[in-house]
């Protein structure tokens, strides 16, 4: 058999859909972050781009403090952790920064991973599967990570309309009051920009008897007054059973982790085999992350800033009848609707307008709501907010995409759900 052929057809079916991804070769300039070269194989040398979606939102990456805390942990302890945490990988660093993340959320205790992917996929799968008969209640628009946290844990599970309590409660109180359920939702939706009604959720669960885990991962850093994300910022992270979050956006570092009662930490460290069979964090990347938790525990400099310039940019492209799909949050969703034209509008603002915007497509988005996903950082100037403008103002024409109010429906579909039959993650 000619095994090749299945992964080359593969390639072409993604390649025909307009989904085939291309990574742009991008040398980030700490000094003068957004500003990055970019390498291509069209040019003899390297160009000039400023990067306009990146995830480090706050340019925790640079921050002179991190920075420094991670040259001196990699002087004093080696590049690398050295093996697992049972394996001598817990190294001190990785110790004093978990305690700065349970502080950060006020919980007993915190557990670090190397990613948030792998910490919502260890995470929900070990507490869904030691809760005897759980039924797991995911939000249509969680991420993949905690899709695939949901499956792995072989629980049945329902999902709820998108932010929709009056569905929720629906599927809460079918199940009984008895019945273990563990509801998991994101406190922050990183494509469209909306944010869960945290509150109304808590108040649900204790209703009718449920855990709740959030995932924080768009929002630690930027939101509450220590960083502490959107449930700090409403005052209910005291009442969230898990807290989830990354330290490789708002903390501009690498990896992710859960905060939670130290009997929930506990069985998760002992229990998740994709946290037991797992190389640490390194002790300078450790280090680096709890510089930038405790920087951002004790500024509120970054989060004003932060905020002023995604004002900036939305009232700019606003006012330019650029479509904005609008959201209470710091994401910058510009609405396409089209797969080719959205990878050709990222090629123009690229290659034209040396701005690199990566295109959204399906299925990180449903088909039809392709995007642009702008994220303004405090260290976006004035100046390039206009040229951003102007830019995408010129892909607009070329490509003759309409200006004005997104189109109807702006915001990704709703998913169907189960509802008289109960079936096993799949």
């Amino acid at each position: 058999m000619e095994y090749r052929r299945y992964f080359g057809e593969a390639i072409d079916r993604l390649k025909a859909e307009r989904r085939y991804r291309v990574f742009a070769d991008l040398e980030r300039d700490a000094s003068r972050f957004p500003i990055a070269l970019w390498h291509t194989d069209k040019e003899p040398s390297p160009r000039e781009v400023v990067i306009w979606c990146s995830n480090d939102y706050l340019g925790m990456g640079r921050h002179p403090r991190v920075i420094e805390s991670m040259r001196e942990a990699a002087e004093k302890y080696g590049a690398g952790a050295g093996g697992t945490r049972n394996i001598s990988g817990t190294n001190h660093p990785l110790v004093q920064l978990e305690a700065e993340l349970a502080d950060l959320h006020h919980k007993e205790s915190a557990l670090a991973f190397t990613s948030g992917w792998i910490s919502n996929l260890a995470a929900i799968s070990t507490i869904a599967e030691l809760l005897p008969n759980c039924l797991v209640i995911s939000d249509a628009l969680n991420h993949n990570s905690m899709i695939e946290g949901v499956r792995r844990s072989g629980c049945e599970k329902l999902i709820f309309r998108h932010n929709d309590m009056a569905d929720l409660e629906e599927i809460l109180k079918a199940a009984g009051h008895e019945r273990a359920k563990l509801i998991v939702f994101e406190s922050l939706y990183s494509m469209d920009g909306d944010i869960a009604p945290v509150a109304d959720i808590v108040a649900l669960a204790k209703k009718y008897n449920a855990m709740t885990y959030v995932d924080e991962v768009h929002a630690v850093g930027l939101y509450g007054p220590r960083g502490g994300g959107i449930c700090e910022r409403d005052n209910v992270m005291s009442q969230i059973d898990v807290i989830e979050g990354t330290l490789a956006k708002g903390f501009g570092t690498l990896g992710g982790y859960i905060a939670a009662d130290e009997s929930i930490i506990d069985a998760v460290r002992s229990y998740a085999p994709s946290f037991i069979f797992t190389t640490a964090l390194p002790p300078a990347v450790a280090a680096a992350a709890g510089a930038a938790v405790r920087q951002l525990k004790g500024s509120q400099e970054e989060r004003d800033l932060h905020q002023k310039q995604v004002a900036r940019t939305k009232a700019a492209l606003a006012a330019a009848e650029i479509p904005v799909m609008e959201n209470p949050s710091h994401i910058v969703p510009v609405f396409v609707g089209d797969a080719e034209l959205c990878k050709s509008a990222s090629d123009i603002l690229l290659e034209k307008h040396g701005i690199y915007i990566q295109p959204i497509n399906y299925p990180t988005v449903a088909r039809g709501t392709e995007r642009l996903r702008v994220t303004p950082t405090p260290y976006h100037t004035d100046a390039q907010i206009e040229a951003l403008v102007e830019a995408l103002r010129d892909v607009w024409r070329r490509l003759g995409l309409p200006f004005g109010a997104v189109p109807q429906p702006g915001k990704v579909a709703e998913l169907p759900k189960p509802r008289l039959k109960i079936v096993a993650a799949e």
